[in-house]
């Protein structure tokens, strides 16, 4: 395997373990805080700690960067996307609404074709495959019924996976930092827009909760950010179903949740998906 693809394989699953610690973190917030707030306050934390590693040049890098137009517009899909995501959680099972989200690996293989002009080897195909049974196994959404909610997180799923091909497309064109600055300073005004309307002073235990977010997030945006460089789309897109691993291990150790049998065939799976990839890769760079 190519050494950059391998770092791009290992950033990206350490982005989505991350991701997954971040989303437990914000499902402790949002009991007692509304979700635009816990953005908000992820986004300052985020956009600070950028400029602290940047310096001063970090924001006339960003001003004079071409992909703050891209990014901006990513911006808008992420926000949509994550909209969507937690009004369908207010009524949707947590397997169900896990299941159709993660479709976004697939779908973001199927754009990568025709946007990135990527080439989708039969193995890269087959770990997406493998990948999402694992899913449907783990999560087994019987009964799921066609609602509005249920569009709700299709929408989500596929506008996760083009706002991630677009990252791909933009990637090479300015650093990390550059890129995150980009995001997160307009998370802060479409954020900041609702902060008064939805405000709840936080408690100590609140804040140290959010300012966690924040960190974690960054950290999990850096590793995405610099994983999006290093490999192509196909090749990184079954790693996202290491999320579902993670947030069964998450759910476990914080919550006490155990696991039932269908969990442990889907997460076989979704680790074969990894392997797939992972061995494909290595034999394609021998040859």
């Amino acid at each position: 395997m190519k050494t950059s693809v391998g770092i791009g394989i290992l950033l990206t699953s350490l982005s989505y373990f991350l991701f997954t610690l971040h989303d437990g973190t914000i499902k402790i917030l949002v009991e007692t805080t509304a979700v635009w707030q816990i953005l908000f306050f992820r986004s300052a934390t985020i956009l600070v700690g950028c400029l602290i590693f940047g310096g001063p040049s970090l924001v006339r890098e960003t001003l004079s960067s071409p992909v703050v137009k891209p990014m901006m517009i990513r911006s808008v899909l992420l926000l949509t996307a994550w909209l969507s995501y937690y009004n369908a959680a207010k009524s949707m099972q947590l397997a169900a609404l896990q299941t159709l989200y993660y479709a976004a690996p697939v779908v973001a293989t199927l754009l990568a074709v025709p946007i990135l002009k990527e080439r989708v080897t039969p193995p890269r195909w087959i770990a997406v495959i493998v990948g999402f049974l694992g899913v449907l196994i783990a999560s087994n959404p019987i009964g799921m019924k066609i609602t509005f909610p249920v569009y709700l997180a299709l929408q989500a799923a596929c506008l996760w996976a083009f706002s991630t091909v677009l990252l791909r497309r933009t990637a090479m064109g300015a650093r990390s930092l550059v890129q995150m600055t980009v995001t997160n300073s307009f998370f802060l005004v479409l954020t900041g827009g609702m902060l008064m309307q939805v405000w709840h002073t936080p408690t100590t235990g609140e804040l140290a909760l959010s300012l966690a977010t924040g960190i974690i997030g960054g950290a999990a945006q850096l590793a995405f950010f610099e994983g999006m460089r290093r490999a192509p789309i196909s090749v990184l897109a079954p790693f996202e179903y290491t999320s579902l691993v993670w947030a069964f291990v998450l759910g476990y150790a914080i919550w006490g949740d155990i696991p039932a049998a269908n969990v442990f065939i889907g997460a076989a799976l979704i680790c074969s998906a990894g392997l797939i990839i992972v061995f494909s890769e290595r034999l394609t760079a021998r040859s």
